[in-house]
């Protein structure tokens, strides 16, 4: 499928958020994925699988998060950086910045506004979840290995809770990527993101790759595991194609 993509900006909190956007060239109306970004930013990698994504028929967004604090995108290898940035954003605000995004694609022609799903990487997984918990306008979510989703070590005003503890407001279904060896998110928390999820009867599916680490859907980083990635990439058409196309 033919694409388009430009970089646009939407007024958010906080003044004008850039975001990519890929979108089918053809006319028509089309349901929309949000793709939010890693802790790294919003890089090539990010864009790629936006790019994708436009590809299977969507017009997919990512949002720079880090836009008030311009260009703000770190390597790699470069984790104490990436951190750093990760941990100036506040849970309210982001859940604004989402919400002016959402309200973007509802006023687009080519956007059909009631079929909006939402995936995202690492810190992009954790947000995904927060946002779908928080958002009755998501309406299908897939968050991939979200650091920090079942527990808050050290609750403040920027994170006052767990994602996991908004799991009663949620109404979309979701579908849930983690690897078995995965050192930033333990076993325990997954298990107990799955063990929530199905207490609370949500339509909800949490997959687990036994030899995947952290990041092993990029294909930039180390940790990338082709089959992992290939098999999570087909589940996740597969998924939105359900819930958001029919």
């Amino acid at each position: 499928m033919e694409i388009t993509e430009r970089i646009i900006q939407v007024r958010a909190e906080a003044g004008q958020m850039p975001a990519f956007v890929a979108a089918p060239q053809a006319d028509g109306r089309y349901a929309a994925v949000i793709v939010v970004m890693e802790a790294f930013g919003l890089n090539s990698h990010i864009k790629s699988v936006t790019k994708r994504l436009a590809r299977e028929g969507y017009v997919a967004v990512a949002p720079d998060l880090y836009y008030r604090e311009p260009n703000a995108v770190a390597a790699y290898d470069n984790l104490p950086e990436a951190i750093r940035m990760m941990t100036s954003l506040w849970d309210s605000k982001i859940l604004s910045d989402v919400d002016a995004i959402i309200s973007f694609l509802q006023k687009q022609a080519n956007v059909r506004g009631d079929r909006i799903g939402m995936t995202g990487f690492c810190m992009g997984g954790r947000i995904t979840f927060l946002t779908a918990c928080n958002n009755r306008s998501i309406k299908a979510a897939v968050p991939f290995y979200g650091g920090g989703t079942a527990t808050v070590v050290q609750p403040s005003d920027r994170t006052p809770i767990a994602p996991l503890d908004y799991a009663d407001k949620l109404e979309a279904p979701m579908l849930l990527f983690f690897g078995g060896q995965d050192a930033f998110i333990p076993l325990e928390q997954v298990d107990k993101i799955k063990a929530r999820l199905r207490d609370l009867g949500k339509d909800a599916e949490t997959i687990v790759f036994p030899e995947a680490d952290h990041g092993f859907f990029c294909d930039e980083r180390a940790s990338y595991d082709r089959t992992a990635a290939e098999e999570a990439w087909r589940r996740l058409t597969e998924f939105f194609s359900r819930h958001l196309k029919s």
